[in-house]
């Protein structure tokens, strides 16, 4: 048992020292050590006391040991070439917003099918603390939601709802259940300044006034305001549009939303808003009438659609990787616009006739992938709203364009900094080259090679690193992978399960 620590210590020493770029030699000095006892340490034959290893951990910039479990890192040996069948979880922006609209519920709401994300989980634990009764049912995922009749609203967990983005959907349903409340700055994936000005242009109409205090959000709702005209987003965001539909679905009136998001996530909530009885018409335009309830008391069951944007990343491991396989349960309509650009750049696949999710409306296929060669498109790749290209699918691109032959450019147009993180592609022999902080243009086609690469803060860029990092010749180590965690459930193993070699590790 002495001996396996000692060599798990040692890969872990070794590690941390290639991520430093530090030589033996060099990290000896730096302990002054000789370079013998350096590579007896990382061979896992030389015994350490605590004091050595925390001298080793200060000079690496490294924890080496944790109390308690540190981060999740990954191994990955490649290349990789999948085979087999893999199915399509179901939306993780959905599952995330329909546990917020539960709170406008007072009866029982059972979602079917949840994905068992770090997202979710950091949610649910905000959930409990305002005193709602939670519980999964069975292993397929279904998840059972009951509110109190009172919400404890000073009782927020704050270290969860800091650790996630989607709290800030709260505002939304809460407004209808206290005339004043706090909320804890939203957190989750660092891709620059997020304006939550656009949050409050929608839901001051119900008179939520919302002020920037030390740490949190202090709201108040001033009741005698209420909407007179349509509300007009200022932007076309998912949760901008996700939080007007819930602070619509309690206000007894009628109430127009324009410019409204039509994205997958946003449909899947007016599907579960119409269970809870509420009318909502215009579902898949920009446009949508809400006429709402004074009180909502229902049990409801529910089972939100596929997402997308986990099908756009298993078609990129695909691609990348020249594997054929086949992914069942695909949103269809919300992957066209992608698939039509792959089609052009010469991307190979067969696809089933259409079926219905289990939420009644959203169409979904099966898609089998060949291996192709392609070639970079004629235009640049960018985002639009639905029915666009997805703002989320965008990343995968930047992979995918590595392997094509040709120079493709990118513009993330969105967010301020998220691009600059698809240039990590470099340290695996990719050619990404930033123009601004919005475009990369990036050559190929690519050989990959392996390396050692910290996770990007960033949900999509960091799949991004992993995709590519399964189609790298070596192995590669990606630390830190919490991030993936947060919108994908069990990612690796399903993986795995294709014939990838990931295998998952945390330092001792």
């Amino acid at each position: 048992m002495t001996e396996g620590y000692k060599g798990r210590i040692g890969l872990l020493i070794r590690d941390a020292r290639k991520h430093r770029g530090l030589t033996q030699a060099q990290l000896a000095d730096l302990l002054g050590t000789s370079q013998s006892a350096i590579n007896r340490i990382e061979k896992g034959a030389q015994n350490l006391s605590l004091e050595m290893i925390a001298r080793i951990g200060a000079a690496l910039d490294s924890e080496i040991v944790a109390l308690g479990a540190g981060p999740t890192h990954l191994r990955i040996t490649g290349p990789t070439t999948l085979s087999g069948s893999i199915e399509v979880k179901t939306s993780k922006n959905a599952g995330v917003a329909l546990l917020c609209a539960s709170l406008l519920n007072q009866g029982r709401t059972t979602l079917r099918k949840v994905a068992r994300i770090e997202e979710v989980n950091r949610l649910l634990e905000v959930l409990g603390s305002l005193g709602v009764q939670t519980r999964w049912l069975g292993d397929e995922g279904d998840l059972e939601i009951v509110p109190p009749k009172q919400l404890r609203l000073d009782a927020i967990d704050e270290a969860a709802a800091r650790r996630t983005r989607s709290v800030i959907m709260f505002l939304g349903p809460l407004l209808h259940r206290a005339d004043t409340f706090d909320l804890p700055y939203a957190g989750g994936c660092n891709l620059g300044t997020r304006t939550v000005e656009p949050h409050m242009a929608a839901l001051r109409p119900f008179g939520l006034e919302v002020k920037a205090t030390d740490g949190s959000y202090h709201a108040s709702v001033n009741r005698a305001i209420e909407p007179t005209r349509a509300i007009v987003l200022t932007e076309r965001g998912d949760t901008v549009t996700e939080n007007a539909l819930m602070a619509a679905a309690l206000h007894p009136g009628t109430t127009v939303i324009r410019n409204a998001s039509s994205n997958y996530m946003v449909q899947d909530l007016c599907f579960y808003l119409q269970r809870l009885g509420v009318t909502v018409e215009g579902v898949g335009t920009t446009t949508l009438t809400v006429t709402g309830r004074e009180s909502i008391d229902v049990d409801v069951d529910y089972a939100p659609a596929e997402d997308p944007i986990e099908a756009m990343s298993l078609l990129a491991a695909a691609i990348v990787t020249r594997s054929e396989i086949t992914i069942t349960r695909v949103p269809i309509e919300f992957l066209e616009i992608e698939l039509a650009l792959l089609e052009e750049m010469g991307f190979r696949y067969d696809r089933s006739e259409e079926y219905v999710a289990a939420n009644g409306h959203t169409r979904l296929v099966d898609i089998t992938t060949h291996p192709s060669d392609l070639h970079a498109p004629l235009d640049k790749i960018h985002p639009m709203p639905f029915p666009g290209l997805n703002i989320d699918n965008l990343p995968f691109f930047a992979v995918i364009a590595a392997v094509a032959t040709g120079q493709t450019l990118l513009h993330d147009w969105v967010y301020e900094n998220r691009a600059i993180y698809l240039t990590e592609l470099t340290k695996l022999g990719a050619q990404v080259k930033l123009l601004d902080p919005h475009r990369v243009m990036i050559e190929g086609p690519t050989h990959f090679s392996g390396t050692e690469i910290v996770c990007p803060p960033a949900l999509r860029p960091a799949v991004v690193i992993l995709l590519a990092m399964l189609a790298s010749k070596g192995t590669s180590v990606l630390r830190s992978t919490y991030v993936i965690a947060r919108g994908y459930e069990d990612l690796a193993e399903r993986l795995n399960e294709l014939g990838a070699q990931i295998e998952p590790f945390r330092d001792i």
